[in-house]
């Protein structure tokens, strides 16, 4: 019974994804733009500083992502920031998400990991 309850609920979720409308320009608002062609990089003391919900930075393959614009529309809700300044890969790649997120997150990305 519990697993029904889980599985409807997770179905509701991933449902929401394509039915909740969304503003694809409002998105595309960076607080830090970068011209693209030029690389910025970021060491992981200066990304963990970013770890609020009206400061939100993370980490999905050595890249990094100001997401703050984002945090309130995340259909999973404070989800996004169990790893908020830190590196988010392994949570991004999971099984709850859609296939657009890989398209949309670019959107969000500000410079490269130093490593």
């Amino acid at each position: 019974m519990v697993i029904v309850i889980a599985a409807l609920l997770l179905s509701v979720l991933l449902g929401a994804l394509f039915l909740i409308p969304r503003d694809r320009n409002a998105q595309k608002v960076q607080l830090n733009p970068i011209n693209k062609s030029s690389k910025v990089y970021y060491s992981k003391d200066e990304v963990s500083v970013h770890n609020k919900r009206t400061d939100c930075w993370v980490i999905i393959k050595n890249k990094v992502y100001d997401v703050t614009s984002y945090v309130e529309e995340h259909p999973g809700g404070d989800a996004i920031l169990t790893h908020a300044g830190d590196d988010s890969t392994e949570g991004f790649y999971g099984p709850q998400h859609a296939t657009r997120v890989f398209d949309m997150i670019e959107d969000f990305y500000i410079g490269d990991l130093k490593l």
